[in-house]
């Protein structure tokens, strides 16, 4: 069997690194793997976890790590971009500076203006890793992880011409909990998806090819009416860690409330549920206050908790990396996580399956009432030349409504982080909504600007 040959651009991220890697050592197929990242600490603690799992299993799997992309490019078939300009500090900054103007976020990595601002770091890191990429591999199948996810593709695919699919695990994960709302198997369920990454419409759900969201809506009311969480078929309110036979995906409505709301308002369910829906709709929330449960980011979704979880993972897979604890072995599970498809995915494309996937690619008529070159994350099908996206010519003006407004901040932004023009990220961060005042959105410019000074060339 041919030995195929995948790099990791910011392996640092040892979390979906280590997701990859048990992916391939559970594959069994043999596989030539490249870690890129630099960060030489971060990359030594990735190079010595995977070191240690393949070791392990005692699997066909080679490794070799490098600072520089360009030492493991060439002859690379896939390549994976999990890149974060700045790491969690540029992150937190992203999002506390915010605060101080009244925006409250509770992730801050994809639109508001902890969006924004990330998108002036990651846009450039990412046009010049896609052009050593078209120069030293130009037929590897590219893969973006990062986010923003859409604003990093579509800038991408403008300044390279590169042809960058990004990918991200969260629709499927909510068609994986709508399945389990309605208390059916996740293999008889099926469904269509479209919009922006973080804010995707899952527009038709079905159940053995029947439409079920009346049973969506049977759940929802029965629920209701129990004033709880109540399992798909049973007729008790359990609490609300009771869960179906399949998992931990039961999740009550009563968790998403802003989400629910909408899918009873528009007759679709939005991905990736309140904590990254939310931020699509910043009018809806004003000084970040959410249903009464506090502030957005602070005490509902805490961004700084968040951030310790990741800081408390990172620091047992450092550990365990550098042979200070045992090699839990309970990472040889298929683990969830960003990671979880993109196996599926390239050998679904290599067996040309024909199995769906939601990805992020250039819409081309694929939604009629939206730009053509906008980046939209689709549901996709796999064949042999590649990912393609399902057309939908009856899409509803609708759902169309609410992605238009999105979209069109989205081109700004990636205006003014290819062109390093401060009037233009000004104008992101007002088109964006979560900024109303011209005044004030100049002086976060300024401040975020100045926070992120090291990481901005094109701004100098």
């Amino acid at each position: 069997m041919t030995r195929r040959k995948i790099v990791i651009i910011g392996a640092g991220s040892a979390m979906f690194t280590q997701g990859l890697v048990a992916d391939l050592i559970l594959s069994g197929r043999p596989w030539q793997l490249g870690l890129v990242d630099i960060d030489p600490e971060a990359l030594r603690v990735a190079e010595g976890l995977s070191r240690r799992m393949i070791e392990a299993k005692q699997t066909n799997i080679s490794v070799e790590a490098s600072t520089d992309r360009c030492d493991l490019l060439p002859g690379a078939d896939v390549v994976v971009s999990t890149i974060g300009v700045g790491g969690r500090k540029a992150w937190e900054a992203d999002v506390v500076i915010p605060r101080r103007y009244g925006i409250f976020q509770p992730v801050g990595d994809s639109v508001m203006a902890g969006g924004v601002s990330r998108a002036m770091r990651m846009i450039p890191a990412n046009v010049a890793i896609a052009r050593d990429v078209m120069r030293l591999c130009p037929q590897a199948f590219f893969v973006n992880y990062s986010n923003p996810m859409t604003v990093n593709c579509w800038a991408i695919r403008k300044a390279t011409g590169a042809n960058v699919i990004g990918l991200c695990i969260g629709t499927y994960d909510v068609y994986l909990e709508l399945a389990a709302f309605i208390g059916k198997p996740a293999e008889e369920v099926t469904y269509l998806a479209a919009g922006v990454n973080h804010f995707t419409w899952i527009y038709d759900l079905r159940w053995r090819g029947e439409d079920a969201w009346p049973l969506v809506r049977q759940q929802l009311a029965r629920e209701r009416a129990a004033g709880g969480s109540v399992l798909a078929g049973t007729s008790t309110a359990p609490g609300g860690d009771t869960t179906l036979e399949r998992g931990k995906r039961y999740i009550p409505a009563s968790r998403n409330p802003f989400s629910w709301s909408l899918f009873e308002t528009y007759g679709a369910y939005p991905a990736v549920n309140d904590r990254h829906v939310v931020e699509f709709f910043p009018e809806r929330f004003p000084n970040g206050e959410y249903y009464g449960r506090g502030k957005l980011g602070v005490d509902v979704f805490s961004v700084e908790e968040t951030l310790a979880w990741g800081d408390a993972i990172y620091e047992r897979m450092r550990a365990q990396a550098l042979g200070e604890m045992p090699l839990d072995t309970r990472i040889f599970e298929r683990a969830e996580g960003e990671h979880a498809q993109l196996l599926d995915i390239l050998f679904a494309i290599e067996g040309d399956t024909r199995q769906m996937f939601a990805a992020n690619v250039p819409n081309r008529g694929a939604i009629p009432q939206l730009p053509d070159d906008a980046i939209l994350e689709l549901s996709t099908v796999a064949t042999g030349r590649g990912l393609m996206p399902v057309q939908v010519p009856d899409f509803p003006d609708l759902l169309a409504a609410p992605l238009l407004r999105r979209i069109a901040a989205h081109e700004v932004t990636v205006e003014a982080a290819l062109t390093g023009s401060r009037k233009l990220f000004v104008e992101a961060l007002l088109a964006d909504g979560s900024v109303t005042n011209p005044a004030t959105a100049e002086k976060l410019a300024d401040e975020l600007l100045r926070a992120h000074r090291q990481y901005l060339p094109q701004f100098a």
